[in-house]
């Protein structure tokens, strides 16, 4: 059930990210059996209904849910942003589709648009699962065993459903066909479970870097010279940057002994303020902005400039990795110049010119 040459084989958090996860497999397999008995009694198969038409309802629900995968496909590039955010998200999604399934039986002539809303929700919640994944186990496979983490992460999940099926079981037999008891049932294990999720993207410990975490370490390398551990840098970083009061800091989370206020209130503003992958033609309008950009960045893979107060950057269509990294600690340092030095954004041109904000960043 562990990878080979565990503990050595990944990474520290990797275990008490798999214990979390096992407990919270465990529940959400509860609440599943919780809502398929709640369904069948929806569509009637415990009051002799024609199987058929339960059949057609139930194939209508599923396919009309598929539809939220197609549309939240579009929001791929998000997901590698932050993952456990979204993760969070899809967590959230999915035991709001299982509330609505064990709703039910109380609106049985709802049947087909409840059963809909809450497939769309499932399926959402499962591309976003699906997509946020391997950023964790990239993480995890310390020695490159990527393939092999995530194996023995579905074996660890196959445990946790089939002992979750086991105590639904149970439970079911015990609830039979009271929509109170389900739901007060469903309550508590969705606490147990989002509990237990929160509890496992807390303790993951990314290894790449997003514009909050780059510009968190640029930022305090530029006040300090100091640079952040990942510990310290992840447990700053909130699940939701764009809704600061669904944030919740780990209990035992320690002060950080590098990162200062100042520099996670600078990540924070940069991050709001960062247009990452802008198209020139946005934010240049005239011949002699244009040229003045491309003659100061021409050896650069990238292009950076203040447009409406935002730090707006166009990569090259061959840019690299690096060029990005140094696209996001030229981004931090043209902050720094603007909050500690006092140089102020002119026009395009004035601060491509010898002496101007730009030239003096690139310099």
């Amino acid at each position: 059930m562990l990878p080979e040459g565990f503990p050595h084989s990944v990474t520290s958090d990797y275990l008490d990210y798999s214990l979390w996860r096992g407990v919270q497999g465990i529940a959400a397999q509860i609440s599943g059996v919780l809502t398929t008995q709640s369904l069948l009694y929806a569509i009637g198969l415990g009051k002799g209904a024609i199987p058929a038409a339960a059949a057609v309802n139930w194939v209508l629900k599923d396919g009309i849910g598929y539809l939220s995968k197609i549309l939240l496909s579009n929001f791929g590039r998000h997901f590698d942003v932050n993952p456990r955010g979204w993760r969070l998200f899809a967590d959230l999604l999915e035991n709001a589709a299982f509330g609505m399934e064990i709703l039910t039986p109380a609106f049985p002539h709802l049947f087909l648009p409840i059963g809909a809303a809450a497939g769309a929700r499932r399926s959402a919640a499962a591309l976003i699962q699906a997509a946020t994944r391997s950023c964790f186990f990239a993480g995890f496979a310390a020695q490159r065993n990527f393939a092999e983490a995530i194996a023995k992460g579905e074996a660890q999940g196959m445990l946790s459903k089939f002992i979750g099926i086991g105590l639904g079981i149970a439970l079911a037999n015990c609830i039979q066909g009271s929509t109170p008891l389900a739901l007060a049932s469903f309550g508590v294990v969705t606490w147990i479970h989002m509990f237990c999720n929160l509890k496992s993207y807390q303790a993951i410990q990314l290894r790449s870097l997003n514009p909050y975490r780059a510009s968190l370490v640029f930022s305090e390398y530029l006040l300090s010279g100091l640079i952040s551990s990942v510990k310290e840098v992840n447990d700053e970083e909130p699940l939701f940057p764009a809704v600061p009061l669904l944030n919740v800091s780990p209990a035992n989370q320690s002060q950080s002994a590098v990162l200062s206020g100042e520099a996670k209130g600078a990540a924070a503003t940069i991050e709001a303020r960062l247009q990452l992958g802008t198209k020139l033609s946005e934010v240049v309008k005239n011949k002699d902005d244009a040229l003045a950009l491309f003659d100061l960045f021409r050896d650069e893979g990238y292009i950076l400039t203040e447009h409406e107060g935002r730090f707006c950057v166009v990569l090259n269509e061959s840019s690299m990795p690096q060029d990005m990294l140094k696209s996001m600690f030229h981004v931090n340092y043209l902050y720094w110049l603007e909050k500690h030095a006092g140089i102020k954004t002119r026009s395009v041109f004035d601060d491509c010119r010898q002496g101007g904000k730009l030239q003096i960043s690139l310099d």
